[in-house]
């Protein structure tokens, strides 16, 4: 494995971050890989003894420091560049991070074989405005369009493919990927879907309707969100816990299939593993 490029992604707003991707480069090194960073972080760069590459596509593999929300930037370059990616989670729960910082020495030796991977689909996200696209974005986890703060309710509908298959007011709606549905979906009620699954799960938050349900739907057909505001009420959407962008009436929000998936690099107990043990263990 000598010389191939490992490129690593870290948090600086986690404690500790730079100390342990400065630990996991050395180990790197030590086993003839080149630790790299991406971007113009020289300090980052220095600080951990790592070289500064110009674009992603000439490494080998993506090492993320932090947490889930670490790899949900660095798994859309990973998409890209079709490269696999192992996290160390420093974040609470981590689902997708699959190692912890004690066991950052297994880093080299996972790298050094055909690691066992889990292919994760994403979505592409476009918003279109008066017949142009005004956002483009892949999303890992969820898409979020949900009324502003003080906003009266507005009425969000929903279509898979050509058919309408809800009308409702609510604070808002998420469209998850099988990923994401451990996220903001599982706390707004939605299912937990084992992450290989191809669909987009769709939940209400908060619908003020006395029957309401999640809805998966099929990845081969695009699904659509537009809104009726009422009384002047607003919305917003986000896109995998970005900042809400203004959804106003006549805006066209439409989810398809990648055409790339995400990679992750599976070390530890799997995905099961970590919703019995992050999920369920802390309630028995």
């Amino acid at each position: 494995m000598s010389d191939v490029r490992v490129l690593i992604g870290f948090n600086s707003a986690k404690d500790g971050s730079v100390e342990l991707s400065a630990k996991i480069a050395e180990l790197l090194r030590k086993k003839g890989f080149l630790p790299c960073v991406y971007g113009k972080n020289s300090l980052f760069a220095e600080k951990i003894g790592a070289k500064i590459v110009e674009t992603p596509k000439i490494c080998g593999f993506i090492v993320t420091v932090g947490g889930d929300g670490t790899i949900l930037k660095w798994g859309k370059i990973a998409a890209e560049f079709d490269l696999p990616l192992l996290g160390v989670n420093m974040g609470r729960l981590g689902f997708m991070a699959t190692l912890e910082p004690p066991e950052v020495e297994r880093i080299p030796e996972l790298l050094s074989r055909e690691p066992p991977l889990s292919r994760r689909m994403i979505l592409e996200c476009k918003v279109m405005r008066g017949g142009g696209v005004i956002f483009s974005e892949r999303v890992i986890n969820d898409v979020i369009v949900s009324r502003s703060s003080l906003s009266k309710l507005p009425e969000y509908i929903v279509s898979c493919g050509e058919a309408e298959v809800s009308r409702v007011r609510a604070d808002g709606v998420i469209l998850s990927t099988p990923t994401g549905s451990t996220a903001y979906s599982l706390s707004a009620g939605g299912p937990i879907l084992s992450p290989d699954l191809e669909c987009i799960e769709f939940t209400a938050l908060c619908p003020h309707t006395l029957f309401n349900r999640p809805m998966i739907f099929s990845d081969k057909q695009p699904v659509k969100v537009t809104v009726c505001h009422y009384q002047n009420s607003k919305a917003t959407f986000s896109v995998d816990g970005g900042s809400g962008i203004p959804f106003l009436d006549g805006d066209v929000l439409r989810l398809t299939r990648s055409q790339n998936d995400l990679k992750i690099i599976e070390a530890g107990d799997g995905f099961y593993g970590a919703i019995h043990n992050k999920l369920i263990t802390p309630i028995k």
